[in-house]
């Protein structure tokens, strides 16, 4: 029968072994440990129980997952022999790669496997910190740790901090969202007489002891609402008290109507602090757009409608559906091939095959951005010049019918002015310019240049309609000059 038994080697010392572990050990035909260096193995091996290790496969590879899969794949194969017994570092079912690959294995190879328990590092661990589990807790891998998986609010354990590498890594993963000076606790053999517990400021965690695999790293629970302020569920917390009953009376009387205006605000403020190159005003802008989408959210579940959940989920599964290339088996070699692909998804979606390709333009876009779409829309089909000379002759045909209604007043100026905004907006278009943002840009430009004519008014000391309309060009000059 193949068969591997695994036994865990509990944290502490040999006083700690469970008598069956113990005896499992002592009987076994064959044993290998992952590792060596854990406390119970030297008195092991004075009672005269012999043993395999792999420790020399460490020195073979560069990755741990390669060590745990050559370990995995021999042990599979050796089962296939005789029957072998596997031992490992605290419970085999507590941070232990090499047992989840033998689980892995042991079907499509046809191999047994029988687990006999020790106790977990995290048995000692909670004692040795004084911790109670309940109030919650995060295991996690310092070879692989991820900030965005770390939730700062519970106590969280690092494990698998075998060197200063590992340990540099974990560090500047958690200064990332914590303090470089927030208290971190190092605990190496947690359980057994040689325990040792120091605490260490997060910017000193790979300087200040010497590490092996026995260690592990203990970040207490974050209160500090200063540090929480980097975490998006606090956020969250925030806005719904900001609407919650004792909240603000403005954010409780706020609609998805009512908040419609500051939306379309918030985003302008963005493109002109990404106009001006201005890193910290596009953090603080896009805050701002980012509080709208929460508020947003937080009426929709205010009101039982949605929540900010369901705003995430429908767009991850937007992104990968319209995303094949990258997440399915699409090939999308250009980004024509990119938005072509986009488009016949969203069609899909939408079920837009029957409609007018103009209704997929937005109804509440500002008038020159529904311009642009609009013709971006009729061009898809081949309803567009091929080069930009016959726009340019649009743009002066329609300037002239304009023209000859001023002359007439007729009542047609406004339609023909419209022409002449629509036929521009088509030109800008060839040129690859948002029309849109041109003129915003233009806007904030003359707000720049008539807030210095209004700022030499008033050192003179006159009003404006004290001055020529020459002299107030010379101002406006004076502020292109400057570059304002």
């Amino acid at each position: 029968m193949k068969k591997i038994r695994i036994l865990g080697l509990g944290a502490g010392d040999l006083e700690q072994l469970p008598l069956g572990v113990y005896r499992a050990m002592k009987n076994a035909e064959r044993l290998y440990l992952r590792t060596k260096e854990h406390p119970v193995v030297k008195e092991l091996a004075e009672e005269g129980i012999n043993f395999t290790s792999f420790d020399a496969i460490y020195e073979k590879h560069e990755q741990f997952q390669a060590v745990y899969e050559e370990i995995s794949n021999f042990l599979i194969e050796a089962a296939s022999r005789e029957v072998i017994t596997y031992a490992v570092p605290g419970h085999p079912l507590v941070a232990e790669q090499t047992v989840q690959l033998l689980l892995e294995q042991a079907a499509e190879n046809e191999v047994a496997i029988e687990i006999v328990g020790g106790q977990s590092f995290l048995d000692a661990l909670f004692q040795a910190l004084k911790m109670d589990p309940i109030d919650g807790f995060q295991l996690l891998d310092g070879t692989c740790l991820n900030k965005d998986e770390i939730e700062v609010k519970h106590h969280l354990i690092i494990g698998q901090v075998y060197d200063s590498f590992i340990a540099s890594e974990v560090k500047l993963t958690l200064m990332e969202i914590l303090p470089y000076d927030y208290d971190t606790y190092i605990v190496t053999a947690a359980g057994s007489q040689m325990e040792q517990i120091k605490k260490v400021p997060l910017h000193e965690l790979d300087r200040e002891v010497e590490l092996n695999n026995l260690t592990s790293v203990y970040i207490p629970p974050v209160t500090d609402d200063r540090i929480l302020y980097k975490n998006f569920p606090h956020l969250r917390r925030i806005i719904a008290e900001l609407r919650g009953p004792n909240g603000c009376p403005w954010d409780k009387k706020q609609t998805h109507e009512s908040l419609k205006k500051y939306l379309i605000e918030e985003a302008y403020e963005l493109i002109e602090a990404i106009n001006e190159g201005d890193i910290d005003h596009m953090i603080e802008e896009l805050g701002d757009v980012l509080l709208q989408v929460l508020l947003h959210a937080q009426i929709g579940e205010d009101d039982g409608y949605f929540s900010i959940e369901d705003v995430i989920q429908g767009l991850s599964e937007k992104m990968v559906r319209r995303h094949p290339h990258v997440f399915g088996e699409v090939n999308a070699e250009t980004e024509e091939d990119v938005l072509r692909n986009w488009q016949e998804i969203k069609n899909e979606e939408k079920g837009l095959a029957d409609e007018s390709l103009l209704d997929q333009v937005g109804k509440s876009l500002p008038n020159l951005m529904a311009a642009a779409e609009i013709q971006k829309q009729a061009a898809k089909v081949g309803f567009d010049w091929k080069e930009v000379g016959p726009a340019w002759e649009k743009v002066k045909e329609e300037m002239n019918e304009f023209e000859q209604e001023v002359q007439m007043k007729s009542e047609q100026m406004l339609n023909e002015f419209g022409d002449i905004l629509f036929a521009f907006v088509n030109i800008a278009r060839f040129y690859q310019i948002n029309p849109e943002e041109a003129l915003f840009q233009t806007n904030q430009k003359f707000r720049r240049r008539f807030s210095y004519v209004e700022k030499k008014v008033k050192m003179s000391g006159k009003k404006f309609e004290d001055f020529a309309l020459e002299q107030l060009d010379q101002f406006w000059d004076e502020a292109k000059e400057k570059g304002l």
